[in-house]
């Protein structure tokens, strides 16, 4: 027997960083994210021999353990290791497994799609569908959530875990005590057909360590600086105007509201943009985009540019000019997929 999961990696189109604490605890937070096809994907092989092998394939990383309840957090693929401590903990009464684990995520880590927040669902999608965990959409999310920012210590939003299992367009609003709502978005085909022609994705192929930046955003409330909580006020305002664009197939106005939120993201945190950044940015706009921003919490990874019309290929020839790539994708309406074999 094999088990396997896929969970999609995600777009944060508007609203990003509303979800940090305690930003969204004080005030209540807005996203307005997308699934797309990218993937974290997961292998459980059932052993008898007594051993746990973990493998991430796109890092070339492989260990192997005696079979054990808790297996150590050293920083050597913490992700994988703590989803297995809290399954044994929580839902296997502290006895060990024994299991190849195999991973593989189509987006590097520090990326801004949620890859590693993804992956963790993906892991916890496989354990469940092995062992027939009764949990649902909200549980896997909140428990990936909690596995990544208490068992581990990462410092996030909350977006991310809910994206991966939910799928499709969703407007979020986040909450004290880590309340979340989930508001799936009934789009119409064409426009998402529409989107999806005009936003590019390119990849700066640079990376960041998003934890701090989403740290330094944190401090920046909890020391009531004016600048960057007016800035997350515009954002979670941003992600309302996003929804409406959306739902009504206002396509065109995407652009805008795209750059009325990156001209505020900036303004949250140092580190979100760069000379780099900029300069892409820069380059999108004079090739006829109408705005963009960074995906996830800035500092590199990839950009999303809105080129409407047909100018989508005249951004793409100027953006290849300056060492990133343009990445192809699609919206998947789907969220986390389990299944045996």
């Amino acid at each position: 027997m094999i088990i396997r999961s896929v969970a999609p990696l995600r777009f944060g189109l508007a609203g990003g960083g509303t979800d940090v604490s305690p930003y969204s605890d004080l005030h209540g937070g807005a996203i307005l994210n997308a699934t797309i096809s990218m993937y974290a994907r997961t292998t459980i092989e059932p052993l008898n021999n007594n051993k746990i092998i973990i493998h991430a394939m796109d890092k070339e990383e492989m260990y192997e353990f005696p079979t054990t309840e808790q297996l150590p957090i050293n920083g050597h693929l913490d992700l994988l290791k703590g989803v297995y401590n809290r399954i044994v903990k929580d839902f296997n009464k502290n006895q060990p497994l024994s299991f190849k684990l195999s991973t593989y995520v189509d987006a590097p880590a520090g990326s801004g799609l949620g890859s590693s927040s993804t992956l963790t669902v993906a892991i916890l999608g496989a354990f469940c569908e092995w062992l027939k965990l009764p949990l649902g959409e909200y549980d896997i999310a909140k428990l990936a959530y909690d596995i990544e920012r208490n068992d581990l210590g990462y410092a996030g939003g909350k977006q991310d875990q809910y994206a991966a299992t939910f799928g499709g367009f969703n407007f979020m609003e986040f909450y004290e005590n880590d309340k979340v709502i989930v508001n799936p978005l009934r789009i119409k085909d064409k426009f998402i057909s529409e989107l999806e022609h005009d936003l590019v994705l390119y990849y700066t192929k640079t990376s960041r360590v998003s934890a701090e930046i989403i740290e330094a955003q944190s401090q920046n409330v909890k020391d009531k600086k004016s600048s960057s909580i007016d800035a997350m006020h515009h954002l979670k305002e941003q992600a309302l105007m996003m929804k409406e664009a959306l739902l009504i197939g206002n396509i065109e106005d995407i652009g805008r509201i795209l750059d009325f939120g990156w001209q505020f993201k900036k303004k949250m945190a140092a580190g979100i943009s760069n000379t780099e950044i900029d300069t892409i940015y820069e380059t999108a706009l004079k090739s006829g985009a109408t705005g963009g921003k960074i995906s996830g919490a800035g500092g590199g990874g990839f950009m999303l540019c809105f080129a409407p019309i047909n100018k989508r290929y005249d951004v793409i020839k100027a953006l290849d000019k300056l060492g990133g790539q343009t990445m192809p994708y699609r919206f998947v309406k789907h969220g986390l997929k389990t299944w045996k074999i």
